[in-house]
């Protein structure tokens, strides 16, 4: 075996040896793993330390006592509904919506590719400007929102403003940015499915609601999880829309994880409670996502053994 098959030249000349090679390439995902690390050990320490920025002097380890507190405060366990009613309320909604979006724009057509561009508009909108802009158009004075309300009989609606609107107004501003993400990925599954069993149905005259629920949703489920997998996991972190909209209020009404530990580090300077409040949105979201990697995986497995 020669050296030139056993050493490549680099585009500047350096010749890299096939044993380090792999090295090389993965330096860069080592250096990511790492820098996520660093920031992620730093957070699990200090959430067992008694910290606060207003105090430097008094820092010391507590053992776990931010975690303890957490089970006798009616903040936490408002904070983890909240967060847990925000996150099933989006994606529930927004998984119905994209479907129902996919399915119409299934057919390739140079409409339908029109409108699946245009649809992804409010996805390119920073998440904290679309929640500023409806803001502004849920404002009672002069917000369109408000005046297509009063139009059918919504006098002085108070949208944010109000503990029992509230939710319902950073649920819409969601629904409207990220819909369309869910929309593209199961839009990509659909035309993605093979043809043959639906044009078996047709031919045989199986009705539509049979073709959808035994066919098409089965076929679709991989895309479906993955789609809902993403979602869940981000709408769980939710902070910039629910923040600029709200700041977490009216009172405690919007207070998720992400919002309760900012207002924790920045308001109230207690980087202990802060971090404790982070590894249990970690420890959630892992959960989470292990489920749905099983089923997933299960899914995948299911379909090789019946292809």
């Amino acid at each position: 075996m020669t050296a030139a098959t056993t050493q490549r030249a680099g585009p500047s000349g350096f010749r890299i040896s096939k044993r380090v090679l792999p090295y090389v390439l993965s330096l860069p995902a080592l250096l990511v793993c790492i820098g996520i690390l660093i920031p992620f050990l730093t957070s699990v320490v200090y959430s067992f330390q008694r910290y606060r920025l207003s105090q430097p002097w008094a820092r010391q380890f507590n053992w776990g006592d931010n975690y303890i507190s957490f089970f006798t405060d009616p903040k936490f366990w408002n904070t983890l509904k909240v967060s847990l009613l925000y996150a099933g309320t989006t994606v529930v909604l927004e998984l119905l919506l994209g479907l129902a979006i996919a399915m119409l724009l299934q057919k390739r057509s140079t409409l339908n590719n029109f409108i699946s561009i245009m649809l992804l508009m409010p996805l390119m909108t920073a998440p904290a400007l679309a929640a500023l802009m409806w803001k502004l158009m849920t404002n009672p004075g002069f917000g369109v929102l408000s005046y297509l309300a009063s139009l059918i009989g919504l006098q002085d609606f108070r949208w944010a403003s109000s503990p029992s609107t509230a939710l319902f107004t950073v649920v819409l501003v969601d629904i409207w940015v990220y819909t369309p993400f869910i929309m593209i990925l199961l839009l990509a599954g659909l035309r993605s499915l093979p043809t043959q069993p639906f044009e078996a149905a047709a031919l045989d005259g199986v009705p539509r609601s049979f073709v959808f629920f035994r066919i098409t949703l089965p076929m679709l489920t991989p895309y479906i999880l993955t789609a809902t997998l993403f979602r869940l996991l981000d709408s769980i972190q939710q902070f910039d829309i629910i923040y600029a909209m709200t700041q977490g209020g009216p009172g405690d009404t919007l207070t998720v994880f992400q919002v309760e530990a900012y207002l924790n580090f920045f308001q109230s300077t207690n980087v202990g409670r802060s971090a404790a409040l982070m590894i249990i949105l970690w420890a959630i979201t892992y959960f989470l996502s292990n489920i749905f990697i099983k089923n997933w995986l299960r899914l995948r497995e299911r379909a090789r053994g019946q292809a």
